[in-house]
Order: C-alpha cells, then structure tokens, then sequence
C-alpha cells in the first residue's frame, strides 16, 4: 500500500470540507471528488439524500453519475476518488465500474458506525474488501485524516 502524498491530504481536506457543506444543507456529511494523476480536480460532489429523497444519491454515487456523463471509463483509470468517508459496498461498485483507478478516503466504516451509535445504518463490508473481487486492480488508501473528517459529524452546525 502507498502512503499518503502532500498532494492526497490536501484532495482529502477538499473531499471533507465538502462533507462539512453536505451537512449544513441538510444531508449526510460526505463528500467525494475526482482527480487527476496530477492532482487537478475535475469534479466533485456531495451527499444529497435528504434533499433529493433518494437513498442512493451518496457522495461517490453523485460523482459517478456525473463523470459518466463527461469521461470515458478508460480515462478514469489514472484518477483517484478522494472521499470524506469510506465507500459502502454500493459506491465501490460503482467506483470501479466507472473506471477509477484509486480510492482514498477519511473516515472508516467503523468510525462512522461509531459516531452514528444506535443511528447507524451501515454494511460492514470495507471498500477495499469490494473492490478487491474485480478483475481489474483497484487502489485504495485509508482510513487517513481521521480525526479531522470526525469534525463534519460532530462539530455543532453554523447558526
């Protein structure tokens, strides 16, 4: 496994920092973007369950959506998806489907299990387990920055 890159811990910081807005427009706090190779963000996007009333409309799964409208697959194979949380078992299907090439994220499962307590509602199936059935070699680097991510869950929301 790499390790994290000054250029991965500021994409990561940009993935939480839209988990935070995520929050305060009323969703689940996640958040995910699409990089370059050189680390050039081409997209981005947040949870919008809430607002959209759609269950499956997680921060990767928006991506996704998005970049299947604008890339080819084969082009996705030298970006990396920077994600506020871990993807579930459903966003790292998607993830690899369209192509990604590497996975990082912030919050684990289980540390958003336990911030959720008796609220969570999550399948304990890690994304690296997922992608790890494919034929095709998928990255994935983390839990990372941890201890910052848990703040868009816990930090009181702006007035």
């Amino acid at each position: 496994m790499s390790t994290l890159t000054p250029t991965d811990e500021s994409l990561l910081r940009a993935a939480i920092a839209l988990s935070a807005r995520a929050r305060a427009a009323g969703n689940q706090p996640y958040g995910a973007l699409l990089a370059d190779a050189r680390g050039d963000v081409l997209l981005e996007a947040a949870n919008t369950e809430v607002v959209d009333r759609d269950c499956t409309a997680h921060a990767e799964l928006n991506l996704v959506r998005a970049v299947s409208r604008q890339l080819a697959g084969r082009a996705l194979r030298d970006c990396t998806v920077y994600a506020s949380g871990e993807p579930c078992p459903m966003c790292a299907g998607a993830l690899y489907w369209a192509g990604v090439g590497r996975v990082v994220f912030a919050l684990s499962i289980d540390s958003m299990t336990e911030l959720a307590g008796a609220d969570a509602d999550e399948l304990g199936l890690h994304c690296a387990d997922v992608l790890a059935t494919g034929m095709r070699r998928v990255e994935v680097l983390g839990p990372a920055l941890e201890a910052e991510a848990r703040r868009a869950f816990a930090d009181p929301l702006p007035p």
